[in-house]
């Protein structure tokens, strides 16, 4: 690492310094001569480098101005272009495969945001614990509205954990490098943000009995009479916490408030 390159910690810089980890990442990501890389967060370039010598062309994007220019001049005629901005907000060019040491403070918005795209494998750092709610299974005390939502796109795997010292300055938790290989889902969804709406409403209030949790979260699902239609739903699944409620269940429920809200708006006079 340069030098003239120093991590800030309230920037939510953490540089992965190990280079067996970054030889790790590299390998489990089985990149080809004619792939495209996306890299969210490069700080000081170390898996940048890696990347590079296996990939057709690595987009590496980075917030901080600092560390873009002088990734810029690192990289400089080479095959890596350095995009200078916030992950969330720049548009992603057309990419294979996604390779990075994620902030872990955009976590959950950034792998959203990637699972939009079409991509083949995603091998990405977590916190360990994210990792740990993104595999959670119904039933668990880690499954929340990030189970849910990333396996409805992808099937996830924990390749390895990464212990602290792995980075400087250590993060104040463990790691772990997740595998995410996009598919189609294994249910479907007539109205996709009013199935993510329901989920995010039922986790919110993840204490309550669904429906009061749906009634009370009634703006988050984006329908205005929730505590009435709750009544025209399973009661069986009314009865229940987020907790207990499988995406399969999430997805039925959804589709039939989909058609009572459909059923209720040809009721208007017109």
């Amino acid at each position: 690492m340069s030098a003239s390159i120093k991590p800030d910690k309230r920037k939510d810089q953490h540089f992965l310094i190990d280079r067996d980890v970054l030889r790790k990442i590299v390998d489990f990501a089985d990149i080809h001569g004619n792939e495209d890389v996306l890299e969210i967060g490069a700080g000081p370039g170390n898996l940048t480098e890696l990347l590079a010598q296996r990939a057709r062309h690595v987009y590496s994007i980075e917030i901080d101005p600092a560390l873009a220019s002088l990734l810029e001049e690192r990289f400089k005629d080479s095959n890596v272009t350095i995009i200078m901005g916030n992950a969330l907000k720049v548009a992603f060019p057309r990419f294979d495969k996604v390779v990075a040491n994620l902030p872990y403070s955009i976590s959950s918005e950034v792998t959203f945001k990637l699972l939009r795209h079409d991509f083949r494998l995603g091998i990405l750092m977590y916190q360990r614990e994210f990792a740990r709610r993104m595999m959670a299974k119904v039933g668990e005390s880690e499954y929340s509205r990030l189970s849910v939502g990333v396996q409805y796109f992808a099937d996830v795997e924990v390749l390895m954990k990464v212990p602290p010292r792995a980075f400087i300055p250590p993060p104040e938790v463990e790691s772990a490098v997740v595998k995410l290989t996009p598919r189609p889902a294994s249910y479907s969804v007539k109205d996709r943000g009013l199935f993510m709406g329901l989920v995010t409403a039922a986790f919110m209030g993840r204490r309550k009995r669904l429906r009061n949790a749906l009634a009370k979260g009634e703006h988050v699902v984006g329908i205005t009479n929730m505590k009435e239609l709750t009544l025209k739903l399973p009661q069986d699944l009314m009865e229940m916490r987020a907790e207990e409620v499988s995406p399969e269940e999430y997805a039925r429920l959804a589709d039939l408030l989909c058609e009572l809200r459909g059923h209720e708006h040809q009721d208007i006079p017109g």
